[in-house]
């Protein structure tokens, strides 16, 4: 693989707000927050994955810490907006719950809460899969949102809600994410296809989609999968179906009919 190459799910992650696929509500919400300068200290953002959650953090992040921020349209230029985009930023730390669960993990990272932001306006802390903590690091982190120092401000990310303290809930601004239509996925499959240059059918993008249940990452790693066919010819629905190792709906439609009506010899 080529040392440049970048997975089309990185390579078109939204960058700002009006660019994120789908989540009208949230998009919305956030842009009036950041405008009117109402900016909480704590959200959670919780919806199925691959829905945009920790791209809205990363997108919340750069439009908060932006040289010209809080703007809904952060440069990309300055310093903290490179830094965030290339994910080596200073003063936004992520950090997945899943590996760093324990409550040492939490005092680790509450401790380092007090230190000032070096180059942006905030420090912000994304803790993705916050669910993952246990209850004592809930308990920890639950004292700091209680009481969160000036300038600083924590983006939980969940894809079970339910799993969250309901102390900790209710401490926070909850954005719920849902699951992305399959029109909206596939005109964004669209627009990606036509910009690599993948030729593929509008039938097959269809199909992308449907199969993704809602999830736009799924949706571009799939189609990203492909894209290596079009070198040849022309993806189509057969394609996509060899990929995911399964039959078309339209032929498990067509044996359903068959089942249904009594035809056992057209079934078999």
């Amino acid at each position: 693989m080529s040392e440049n190459y970048i997975p089309l799910y990185r390579k078109y992650r939204p960058q700002t707000l009006d660019t994120l696929v789908g989540q009208s509500h949230i998009k919305k919400t956030l842009t009036s927050a950041i405008e009117l300068g109402k900016i909480a200290h704590a959200y959670l953002f919780t919806g199925p994955r691959g829905t945009g959650k920790t791209s809205t953090a990363r997108i919340l992040a750069k439009s908060l810490n932006c040289k010209n921020g809080p703007t809904v349209k952060p440069c990309g230029e300055c310093e903290s907006c490179r830094d965030i985009a290339n994910s080596i930023p200073i003063d936004v730390i992520e950090i997945d719950a899943a590996s760093n669960r324990k409550v040492e993990d939490a005092q680790n990272i509450l401790e380092k809460v007090q230190y000032v932001p070096v180059n942006g306006k905030y420090k912000i802390y994304i803790i993705d899969e916050v669910h993952m903590l246990t209850n004592h690091a809930f308990n920890a982190l639950l004292k700091t949102l209680e009481e969160p120092p000036e300038n600083v401000i924590f983006i939980l990310a969940t894809t079970e809600v339910h799993k969250v303290l309901d102390t900790i809930k209710s401490r926070c601004q909850r954005f719920d994410f849902r699951r992305i239509t399959t029109s909206d996925i596939v005109q964004h499959l669209r627009f990606i296809s036509d910009k690599e240059n993948i030729n593929i059918t509008d039938d097959a993008l269809f199909l992308i989609a449907k199969n993704s249940a809602g999830g736009m990452r799924d949706s571009i790693s799939l189609l990203d999968q492909l894209s290596i066919l079009s070198f040849s010819k022309q993806i189509d629905v057969d394609d996509v179906n060899s990929i995911l190792g399964r039959i078309s709906f339209d032929v498990l439609l067509k044996l359903s009919n068959q089942i249904i009506s009594s035809n056992h010899a057209a079934a078999i």
